[in-house]
């Protein structure tokens, strides 16, 4: 497993700048060299930003979308038209703006009960990545955010889910909010050739500091721990107010290498 790699920035408007570099930079990889890029989204304010900026002038044309495959690491258990919907947002936000074709988007279906919703799903991945069990599927890149309370995806504190070892997708429970939930699970998580955060805001301080430097923190506890890929990249887009407690933030240590 390698080791975590920091980017500390500004504010979030940098990170969602930077974020949206690497992200090009790694379906142009990609794509010249497998024809097409898998990835999977995450919900959020932080990858909101991000998604209208890959949208946008200066970003649109750099990638064709046509060959990008686009996938959902975890989506609350509601109608792909509701507010709270991860799906909606990244529609609104990303697909349609970027015409992204229908056959290329996989959602998780959140207006499904929730077990068959997430077999399915399940089914759907090895199908497209051509990997039957006991094989896994290997994302070229999988964006996850981090939760005040250290959980990730849908990957909650203290709960089932955490445990679950063998298949790619099941549902668990939120404490808050739309409470059922579908999510990616760790082994799936950990196959992906690259794992970016994307963590901003100085509510998220104390968690990240847990994650990244308490190794006394249970992973239970944190949920955002138990991602370690096991043959990829992890690296951390922050900006200054979430990495306020770290070590390297109080160094002024920063890195923006490829």
């Amino acid at each position: 497993m390698s080791a975590s790699e920091l980017r500390i920035l500004e504010n979030s408007e940098e990170l969602a700048r930077e974020a949206a570099d690497f992200i090009l930079w790694t379906g142009e990889q990609a794509i010249t060299s497998a024809g097409t890029f898998r990835l999977a989204l995450s919900g959020g304010s932080t990858p909101k930003a991000l998604y209208a900026l890959l949208a946008g002038p200066g970003c649109a044309t750099r990638l064709d979308w046509r060959r990008v495959a686009v996938f959902f690491g975890d989506e609350r258990c509601v109608p792909p038209d509701h507010a709270d919907s991860n799906f909606r947002m990244a529609n609104e936000t990303l697909i349609k703006p970027l015409k992204i074709p229908q056959d290329r988007i996989f959602r998780m279906h959140g207006e499904d009960e929730p077990d068959q919703a997430a077999r399915r799903y399940e089914e759907s991945l090895r199908k497209e990545f051509g990997a039957p069990a006991p094989a896994w599927p290997r994302f070229d890149l999988i964006l996850l955010g981090l939760g005040d309370d250290g959980h990730t995806a849908s990957l909650f504190p203290d709960t089932p889910a955490l445990s679950e070892q063998k298949r790619l997708v099941v549902q668990n429970q939120a404490p808050q909010g739309a409470k059922q939930r579908l999510t990616f699970t760790v082994p799936l998580i950990n196959q992906a050739q690259t794992v970016v955060f994307l963590v901003s805001g100085k509510s998220k301080a104390p968690a990240l500091k847990a994650v990244l430097e308490d190794r006394t923190a249970d992973s239970r506890k944190f949920p955002a721990k138990l991602i370690q890929p096991e043959k990829g990249r992890l690296i951390w887009f922050l900006d200054h107010a979430a990495a306020a407690e770290l070590t390297v933030e109080k160094q002024r240590v920063v890195t923006h290498e490829e």
